[in-house]
């Protein structure tokens, strides 16, 4: 299942962190003692992981940590309350970029970290301190190189007879061929929402390339231009030529994961960060592929996603502090390549360690975004602001659900830029 691979790149705490509610705080007036937020990995296995990795840490520096873990989808509700209210977590892992980590910085709630960089030098890829870096203020420890494309049944492909598709056209006719052997062929959800950003994220990125994706990120080219529309009208027309999860809105993201694992639907729209736990879940053979363009196979939506944050009002800061240096050691990032399957945001020599083929060719796509090598898109939603990524999310929706049309929605998009 495994397979040796060299790569100098690097791992992270593969949660996805978001959202919360959850209840008050405990009070923690220990000094070697602080309280780690985080928000429910999806697999168990993932959390018995972070519990070993938090004992190892305890044992090397004497510091012990209360875990918090709330529900994914109420960490950001929750995380803003116990901030603003001044007893929130000393430590928390939260998205990067302006809309999420941001948006704490811009409030006044994150502990700043520009002398802590300095004296511990701590090897973060350069372009990943941008993401963390709000008012000439690094705010944290990006821990999460990740990408998002298309993983697909390979052994249901074959079986078909159906080659990796080179373009969308290939690709709507291997959809169509699925659909016509009875098998969902996108596991999409949008019940949550922001799983539409992914999906424009893909669709655009590979259309128009990294640079142009990078002109309407910065704002010198327009949300309502042909291309966006065109992208949004590939999610338009997929969704009804039935090549989606019927009622896809009311759809999980979790249900749809549970589609492709039981092999009812044939691709997974969705991020590297779930190749773990698609490996311990599937008994076929998966292949990861960008979402095609129109005369190439496309390129990967890349970035950053989950990071290591320290409260404001933190009491514990050098105990803070000590916890992401620990996080960034080479020791740390080689555990967590080989165990926890995901990317970190500084360089880790790989040369013993050993991955899966799925696992190894994620690796190698993500050393090209570390690198700065060949082109990739983005993951918008991270780059942008709550005003913008709401109108992204809920315009998506709105074209699932025929509310509204491609047009109208990129017209909301420019609107809300």
């Amino acid at each position: 299942m495994r397979k040796r691979l060299v790569l100098g790149t690097a791992a992270i705490i593969a949660l996805t962190l978001s959202a919360c509610t959850g209840g008050a705080p405990q009070g923690n007036t220990d000094p070697d003692s602080i309280r780690f937020l985080i928000g429910q990995p999806e697999d168990t296995a993932d959390l018995d992981l972070v519990k070993e990795d938090l004992k190892a840490f305890e044992e090397e520096t004497g510091i012990s940590v209360k875990l918090d873990v709330v529900p994914a989808e109420n960490m950001r509700t929750v995380l803003q309350t116990q901030l603003r209210s001044g007893e929130g977590p000393d430590v928390f892992g939260y998205d990067t970029g302006p809309g999420f980590a941001g948006a704490l910085e811009k409030a006044g709630l994150l502990y700043d970290l520009t002398d802590a960089y300095a004296e511990n030098d701590w090897p973060i890829y350069d372009f990943a301190q941008e993401r963390v870096t709000f008012g000439g203020k690094l705010v944290g420890i990006p821990n999460d190189i990740e990408s998002v494309g298309l993983f697909y049944n390979k052994t249901l492909f074959a079986d078909l007879g159906i080659e990796q598709p080179q373009t969308i056209d290939d690709l709507t006719a291997a959809a169509e061929t699925i659909r016509d052997n009875d098998v969902i062929p996108f596991a999409v959800s949008d019940k949550e929402g922001w799983q539409g950003g992914h999906l424009l994220s893909m669709v655009l990125s590979s259309e128009i390339g990294g640079d142009a994706l990078e002109e309407l990120i910065a704002g010198d080219s327009a949300w309502d231009s042909p291309e966006v529309v065109d992208a949004l009208s590939v999610l338009a027309d997929y969704n009804a030529e039935k090549l989606f999860t019927p009622s896809a809105t009311a759809v999980t993201y979790d249900n749809a994961n549970a589609l492709f694992y039981s092999g009812k639907a044939a691709i997974n729209p969705t991020g590297s960060w779930l190749a773990q736990d698609i490996e311990r879940n599937v008994d076929f053979e998966v292949g990861y592929m960008p979402f095609p363009a129109s005369d190439s196979p496309g390129i990967f939506s890349g970035g950053l996603g989950s990071g290591l944050f320290v409260s404001k009002s933190t009491a514990k800061a050098d105990a803070a502090v000590q916890f992401l240096n620990w996080n960034v050691t080479d020791e740390h990032g080689k555990w967590q390549v080989e165990k926890q399957q995901s990317i970190p945001a500084f360089p880790v020599d790989t040369t013993d360690i050993e991955a899966s083929p799925l696992f190894t060719q994620i690796l190698a796509d993500a050393a090209k975004i570390a690198d700065g090598t060949g082109d990739f898109g983005y993951n918008v939603d991270v780059l942008m602001s709550d005003t913008f990524n709401e109108a992204m999310w809920d315009g998506v929706q709105a074209i699932l659900t025929g509310q509204k049309k491609p047009d109208q929605v990129a017209a909301d998009l420019e609107k809300n830029y």
